[in-house]
């Protein structure tokens, strides 16, 4: 299936910069508003369902036994045409 970027933003900010980002998204989810995304000239907003799948991957990319780089990926996916996306396990972020 071809896979098509709506949006997309990276940049360096402060952790609590990030974690108010985290709680805005968390906060619309909560109350059932859509994600609005604006960077420059770019936007999307969406209007995810009530159930949703969430995905957390933590990565190491570079060479075995060697300094490289860490990653820690969140990710909500939904059908567009309101199908489940499935179930997993038990998530515990700590």
């Amino acid at each position: 299936m071809p896979e098509e970027t709506l949006f997309k933003s990276e940049s360096t900010q402060d952790r609590d910069e990030i974690a108010s980002y985290l709680r805005k998204v968390a906060d619309n989810l909560e109350s059932g508003k859509s994600l609005s995304l604006r960077a420059g000239d770019q936007s999307v907003t969406m209007d995810p369902p009530p159930r949703l799948t969430f995905e957390v991957k933590a990565e190491r990319e570079g060479p075995t036994g060697k300094p490289g780089e860490l990653s820690v990926e969140f990710e909500l996916e939904w059908d567009e045409d309101g199908g489940d996306g499935g179930s997993g396990g038990s998530l515990e972020i700590e």
